[in-house]
């Protein structure tokens, strides 16, 4: 008797249409849908609603709005789609993606069915992960791909994480105030004991070379007479740690001018070199990364000795771009040495703001002075 109890609806008295019928148990009406999953079969979902008319447009909308695999969990999602994933990406990013997923995704949002994830949840899960802004925007990224993974594939209709606010830093440092000065730069210089690390150092600080791009730099690659130098390479690591070629950051080859203060540097480099060698190896001609040049420099040292506790070799290329921005450089141009993918990244390392501030004080003192000249004339 229940059984045809909840095929009739109990205001009406009538007949529930098909794949729709009432739950006394829940007090709403329950409708089944069937939609296309990702194996590509019909598959069955079932929903409860407050109304007759809103199951029978649920129903009627099912095979356009209704998304069969919606109610898996985002960490079935990211078993799934996670070789997928991995292959689109460098093995550095992949490392890092598997870190913010396991640090910061996964204990926020995997329990959670992708289909419920709205952008105020991940702008939640945002405000309590740990770490800098770098940090949480890089779990952010893995999110927004897991997401559009599933947006492509049916299993939502879009990314909600597009939506949500990219975290800030709220330090008050910035590019350039990590940028060293020319006097430091020296300095740093002169720290370094003459040899293949000062070298790498000073190549990379005068090019705005990203270390791994400087690392897998060969003689093939440096024009001296051209006063350039091709970039085509990097140098990155598996997840094992191996080293591995691959093409730059931005995918794309650039060339960077070669100033005269490194002409006697990169001479010396590619000295008696075939074209096919690197330029740069160690004293023994092993690569060279940051984590062994660190070391052979005493790092720590060569902080402690500029006050930068918390320098870089990253920054040496946040160097060179503010320094290519000071001596009159357009932005575009900024832009194709260093490789960024937008203008708007490159623009960050630009004096434009200060300029803005430095103008409107002098304006200010000037209408201040006029009104302090009118008051002792009076």
């Amino acid at each position: 008797m229940s059984g045809r109890s909840e095929r009739i609806d109990p205001k009406s008295r009538r007949p529930l249409p098909e794949g729709i019928r009432y739950r006394r148990d829940r007090n709403k009406y329950q409708v089944r849908v069937w939609a296309v999953g990702l194996n590509g079969q019909d598959r069955e979902r079932s929903y409860l609603v407050e109304t007759l008319a809103e199951a029978k447009r649920l129903r009627s909308e099912a095979r356009s709005r209704v998304r069969p695999d919606g109610g898996m969990s985002l960490e079935a999602w990211r078993d799934c789609y996670w070789p997928i994933l991995v292959e689109s990406v460098r093995p550095a990013t992949s490392r890092g993606y598997d870190v913010a997923w396991r640090k910061r995704v996964k204990p926020w949002l995997g329990h959670r069915r992708i289909e419920s994830i709205s952008v105020g949840d991940i702008e939640a899960a945002i405000a309590g992960w740990k770490g800098t802004a770098s940090t949480r925007g890089d779990a952010l990224s893995l999110l927004s791909r897991l997401l559009d993974g599933a947006a492509r594939s049916g299993v939502i209709e879009s990314n909600p994480a597009r939506l949500a606010r990219r975290p800030k830093d709220e330090r008050a440092d910035s590019f350039r105030s990590r940028a060293l000065r020319m006097s430091e730069v020296s300095t740093m210089l002169e720290h370094v004991e003459a040899g293949p690390y000062r070298d790498y150092l000073a190549a990379l600080v005068y090019t705005g070379m990203r270390a791994g791009e400087a690392s897998a730099l060969r003689v093939g690659d440096v024009d001296v007479d051209g006063r350039v130098i091709h970039v085509r390479r990097n140098f990155g690591t598996t997840a094992s740690g191996a080293a591995v070629e691959q093409t730059p950051k931005s995918h794309k080859e650039r060339t960077v001018p070669l100033p005269e203060v490194l002409v006697p540097t990169m001479r010396r480099a590619i000295e008696d070199k075939r074209r096919t060698e690197l330029v740069f190896t160690g004293p023994r001609g092993g690569q060279l990364n940051t984590s062994n040049v660190r070391r052979a420099v005493g790092w720590e040292a060569l902080r402690e000795r500029l006050d930068r506790p918390d320098l870089r070799i990253h920054d040496l290329r946040h160097t060179l771009a503010t320094l290519l921005f000071d001596a009159g450089t357009a932005a575009n141009d900024v832009q194709a040495i260093l490789g960024h993918s937008s203008l708007q990244v490159t623009e960050r390392y630009s004096r434009a703001r200060l300029d803005a501030a430095k103008r409107a004080g002098a304006a200010l003192d000037g209408m201040f002075e006029a009104d302090a000249g009118g008051m002792r004339s009076a």
